[in-house]
């Protein structure tokens, strides 16, 4: 006995429209496999569910790169817009900064320093003697901390022996 035709519109009850997805969803994503097996295809599948949740599917040993980049050859459109070449540009400018941020760092730990100009070492020494100030500081801010907490304990401490005796 065959299945019956459905009419193909929103299902409004909403546990059957899950379960209805996930089936389908499963369906789709075993067929992308086949057809990338069986006919040696590329395919690449994204699938993003009412919720927000995304499922996937790329070909092994494929990128979605190389498939965007395939796409945009065979159909002159261009997926990538200038948004987001912006945004690989800040990504650009960011790992630039990154990277001298990591080269200040070894230069603060005392690590690679031979090559650098005397002003550029004054200047680190002026933020180690910051650094060095800004420590003892919080260091004399916990030692006076502590030391009112003892006072304070042994106030405490004095009163609850005028009281026991």
């Amino acid at each position: 006995m065959g299945r019956g035709k459905i009419e193909i519109k929103r299902i409004e009850n909403a546990s059957n429209r899950q379960v209805t997805y996930s089936k389908r969803k499963n369906g789709i994503i075993k067929k992308a496999r086949e057809i990338t097996v069986l006919c040696d295809a590329q395919v690449s599948l994204v699938i993003f569910a009412s919720s927000g949740r995304m499922h996937e599917y790329c070909s092994p040993s494929t990128t979605v790169v190389d498939l965007l980049d395939k796409y945009h050859k065979q159909s002159g459109k261009r997926l990538w817009d200038a948004k987001h070449e912006n945004l690989s540009k800040e990504i650009d400018r960011v790992k630039k900064e990154n990277d001298s941020m990591q080269i200040e760092l070894r230069h603060l730990k005392g690590e690679d320093i031979s090559s650098l100009h005397h002003t550029e070492l004054m200047a680190i020494e002026e933020a180690l003697d910051a650094g060095l100030a800004a420590v003892r500081k919080k260091q004399m801010e916990y030692h006076s901390m502590l030391e009112q907490n003892e006072k304070m304990l042994d106030e405490e401490f004095k009163h609850l022996q005028f009281v026991l005796v």
